[in-house]
């Protein structure tokens, strides 16, 4: 008998837990299914994302077929798709890896149930973080709800490995030799699925993931400092395939710790930050509902549809604002630094509830991750597993000063401003430039409002 490897976000062929152990076992096939459910929400026929992940299977097409296999694609409800296929092959195991999201629990869960009574097994490994939730716990044994101390035990787990980094080797040659007429590469999947192709700045697949991390390797050392600026090319641009699997966390940790510079120190940081949140949202997945703290939902946003729809279309008078938002719609890509400044501007200046802001990057964002999409909001807004209290307001003036000194990004996105100087454009006036928005909100007067809508949470303490 056979195995059935069902890749969903693990889209490579290397260093890959669940395809290691399904080609250790016998011989093996690949599945990928396009989930009906996910799809039927994307409202843009023209996502990127669809294309993003066409890339990367056609990448991963092109391997097995060298191998004399192919990937078999579906279409419609996985809870269906993996058992009928699984009972057509005549699998003893079905092999993925785990994913963290309730929704995938829920519909791992259910695949499961219908596998085994097929009395056909449904084997799950750990693969895309590098600690699981039982695996950094308090010295109680307690799940860690702050950042800090989670990575100082994860650096202590680390370094009690001896510093290991596993390796999920994959023999490519056990791989079931078939032909496939409705191969990624055979078949017209977007006309089956109402997609159009649409190509984005960034290429799917594991090869460009690998150039990526290589040419970031001699840049590392800076990124402390370089990751803060947007006109700087100092991040890797990796999130995206980090999020569809194209390079494993492994990949990553072993690239963060052959340094000891600053840099590679921060860089191993963002990867025990990734596992954090997807422990959160694991342990606690009543974050993708309301907040983390659950005080926070007493407090009600009085900012409205037309606050929400100048941010959104990045028209609020505030350049470094603008010019995020802009670069998002075009691109679906989002700087770091920038991700912190427009979150924190639309629930704490805007006034709006930070739940729309998450569901518009949700839409927007090629890298889109429920967990740090998740996280990153709720520690914008101060309602998440965080230490720091509600006054931590970013002040868009000052930040846009700081990382944007020059105006270099602003230029490019809001070239309305591209005839002011550096000292004028992060606040300009209206006199010189009467082709911008004039500010929504006044920031000084909103920044009032924001502590004392919070403040209901201090006076409820007392």
């Amino acid at each position: 008998m056979s195995t059935l490897c069902w890749v969903r976000r693990d889209l490579r062929l290397h260093d890959h837990a669940a395809l290691s152990k399904a080609l250790t076992e016998s011989e093996t096939t690949i599945v990928f299914v396009f989930d009906h459910l996910i799809l039927g929400k994307l409202k843009d026929k023209h996502d990127k994302r669809l294309t993003f992940i066409m890339d990367s299977l056609k990448e991963m097409e092109a391997t097995v077929t060298a191998h004399g296999s192919s990937i078999v694609i579906l279409h419609g409800d996985p809870v269906e798709e993996i058992p009928r296929l699984a009972s057509e092959l005549g699998v003893k195991t079905v092999h993925c890896n785990r994913d963290y999201e309730p929704y995938a629990k829920d519909r791992d869960t259910k695949v499961g149930k219908r596998l085994l009574a097929q009395g056909i097994a449904f084997d799950q490994s750990k693969d895309s973080v590098f600690f699981e939730k039982h695996e950094v716990l308090t010295n109680q044994g307690g799940v860690y709800k702050v950042f800090t101390p989670y990575k100082n035990k994860w650096i202590e787990a680390f370094e009690a490995t001896g510093k290991m980094i596993p390796d999920f080797s994959c023999d490519l040659g056990h791989l079931r030799k078939f032909k496939n007429s409705k191969s990624i590469t055979a078949f017209d999947w977007y006309g089956a699925l109402g997609f159009v192709h649409a190509p984005s700045a960034l290429a799917g697949g594991t090869a460009h993931a690998m150039k990526r991390l290589a040419d970031f390797d001699p840049k590392m050392i800076d990124y402390a400092e370089a990751r803060n600026f947007p006109a700087t090319p100092g991040t890797s641009l990796l999130s995206v395939y980090i999020r569809h699997g194209n390079v494993s966390v492994r990949d990553l940790v072993r690239a963060g710790t052959k340094h000891r510079s600053e840099g590679a120190k921060t860089w191993l940081s963002e990867i025990i930050w990734r596992d954090f949140y997807q422990m959160i949202l694991d342990m606690y997945p009543h974050v993708t509902k309301g907040s983390f703290k659950r005080e926070y939902d007493r407090v009600v946003f009085p900012g409205g549809a037309p606050e929400f729809t100048s941010w959104a279309e990045g028209q609020t008078g505030y350049p470094i604002v603008d010019a995020a938002m802009r670069c998002l719609n075009q691109t679906g890509m989002m700087h770091n630094r920038l991700r912190m400044v427009v979150a924190s501007f639309l629930c704490k200046t805007l006034l709006v509830d930070w739940k729309k802001g998450e569901h518009y990057f949700a839409e927007k964002l090629l890298d889109f991750d429920l967990a740090a999409n998740n996280g990153g909001w709720q520690w914008s807004a101060s309602t998440g597993c965080d230490a720091q209290p509600y006054f931590r307001i970013f002040n868009p003036y000052s930040q846009s000063e700081k990382f944007d000194p020059k105006g270099e990004f602003i230029r490019q996105w809001v070239p309305e401003l591209a005839h002011l100087n550096a000292r004028e454009i992060h606040k300009p006036d209206p006199l010189m430039a009467p082709g911008y928005v004039r500010p929504v909100v006044i920031y000084e007067l909103n920044r009032k409002r924001c502590l004392e809508l919070y403040s209901i949470l201090k006076v409820a303490e007392e």
